[in-house]
């Protein structure tokens, strides 16, 4: 059995998290500035010690020194002193970096057809009319077979589904040209964003963040996430795909003598911020049912508030460090906090939260029989890690010494939708110009060796030869890169609203 993990001490008591319940999740809240960074670095070095595998974001960047030994800081090696941590030394935890962007760690990505259209909807900000648009492309792509991938994937469908409404309207009902344009228009910002990198192959393998490192300890994964965070929408997206595909992929577990993840969810606030029903019924779904997959999730947050109520009371583990009670909400916070841990009659819970210093936290961790220990003022212990970022060269060897080293970094775009209604477009353009070629010679020869009477083309010739090069020419424009970003603009207004 895994031994407990100590997180805080102080003049009377230690405080440790038992690795057999640390898959009944958890609360780290706190104002900024109170130390919550320092605790996650010393949950996730302690998680790691006994080879359980972490992943974690890095919103300010602060986390990526967990990769190097600590040292040379005299306000650790006071605590130390403080706690009497005869155990302690400085070490560096075994790091795997990741980042959307492909810049500070391995590139992340997922296709559009993993992501689903639940996400992606709440992704792009649709309105339920513009989600079942959504939903009857997915639907149409699965029926026909072709594969979504990446953006253009799915930008080449709404245009085609669009441009075909009539031919799909019995089965998969109305697709109005104004919740596909809206749809589209919502996947340029996304681009703009750079989301863009986020869609595409390879894809993720989960098993790559549930490693342990030759010596038994658990590799912490680091999702750099200082620029992803200037896109709250996609940074909350992204770990909440993480998190359902956990929950679908995993199998079932049971009690487990420690966990095989743990998942810190930092910022949490931004995962349930206007979340539509749909989205908050899958979100308490997974995290009431994930831990029997053996995960553990840690939402970090400086106000308590920010947790729906149905999520909070299922964080069994909690860490709360100084909040502040300026404002009536900040008040009501101090009460909520205080009334969610159970009681200690030596201590005055709402009055100490406004009182905590630095490094300082309010702890109350499960028991044995899974029942909250009271709650205890604590400081929180130190890490060994190095508390601030890692330099870019430190970032850049660790990234080199990974063992995914070279996979990710490969892009692969292999053939789905956008390929398949490309080579549509362009046949069917080149079987438009060959029929022309042939009316246009069997004319002029007529003409020319004459005398026979002239053949009279219907009256909507004019009409059709006009609509047949437009064809020819959006096919030719979609060869280019500058060229799709003009058809993806144009095409349903030129061709989408013809009668």
């Amino acid at each position: 059995m895994s031994q407990p993990i100590l997180i805080a001490k102080n003049h009377e008591l230690s405080s440790f998290i038992l690795p057999k319940m640390a898959n009944r999740h958890g609360l780290i809240a706190g104002a900024t500035g109170t130390g919550k960074t320092v605790t996650l670095q010393t949950l996730a070095e302690g998680f790691s010690k006994i080879g359980v595998p972490v992943f974690m974001a890095d919103v300010k960047g602060d986390l990526s020194g967990m990769s190097q030994a600590g040292g040379g800081n005299s306000k650790i090696e006071a605590r130390v002193q403080q706690l009497a941590l005869t155990e302690f030394s400085y070490a560096k935890s075994p790091v795997t970096f990741w980042d959307v962007f492909g810049e500070k760690g391995h590139p992340v990505r997922t296709t559009i057809a993993e992501m689903g259209p639940l996400l992606l909807s709440r992704l792009l900000n649709l309105n339920d009319v513009q989600a079942g648009v959504l939903n009857a492309i997915f639907k149409i792509a699965d029926d026909k077979g072709w594969l979504m991938l990446d953006l253009k994937d799915l930008r080449a469908m709404m245009q085609y589904v669009a441009e075909n409404s009539a031919e799909y309207q019995a089965q998969y009902g109305n697709i109005s040209a104004a919740s596909a344009g809206a749809v589209q228009r919502a996947l340029l910002q996304l681009e703009t964003e750079g989301a863009d990198r986020l869609f595409g192959e390879p894809g993720l393998n989960l098993d790559d963040l549930m490693q342990t490192d030759s010596k038994g300890h658990g590799v912490i994964n680091i999702l750099a996430s200082d620029k992803l965070f200037n896109s709250p929408r996609i940074y909350a997206t992204l770990l909440l795909w993480l998190l359902s595909e956990l929950f679908e992929k995993l199998p079932e577990a049971g009690d487990l003598d420690k966990p095989k993840l743990v998942f810190f969810f930092d910022e949490a606030h931004l995962l349930f911020n206007d979340a539509p029903t749909a989205l908050m019924e899958k979100i308490e779904q997974v995290v009431r049912l994930i831990r029997s997959k053996g995960v553990g999730v840690y939402f970090v947050s400086q106000n308590p508030l920010d947790i729906p109520d149905v999520v909070l009371g299922q964080l069994g583990n909690r860490v709360q460090h100084a909040l502040r009670a300026f404002t009536p909400r900040d008040q009501k916070a101090v009460k909520s906090a205080a009334t969610t841990f159970r009681a200690n009659a030596k201590l005055n819970v709402e009055t100490a939260i406004t009182e905590l210093g630095v490094g300082e936290a309010l702890v109350s961790f499960l028991d044995e029989k899974g029942i909250p220990t009271p709650v205890e003022r604590t400081f929180i212990c130190p890490p060994g890690g190095r508390i601030g970022p890692a330099t870019d060269s430190e970032r850049a060897q660790t990234v080199k010494s990974s063992n995914v080293y070279g996979f990710y970094e490969k892009h692969v775009d292999r053939e789905s939708a956008y390929e398949i209604l490309k080579a549509r477009a362009e046949q069917a353009a080149a079987t438009t110009s060959e029929a022309e070629t042939s009316e246009s010679s069997g004319f002029d020869w007529g003409g020319i060796l004459g005398g026979g009477t002239d053949k009279k083309k219907p009256s909507s010739s004019r009409s059709d030869s006009v609509l047949e090069a437009a064809a020819k020419s959006v096919a030719r424009t979609v060869g280019s890169e500058l060229g799709r970003q003009i058809v993806r603009g144009i095409l349903g207004g030129i061709l989408g609203g013809r009668k």
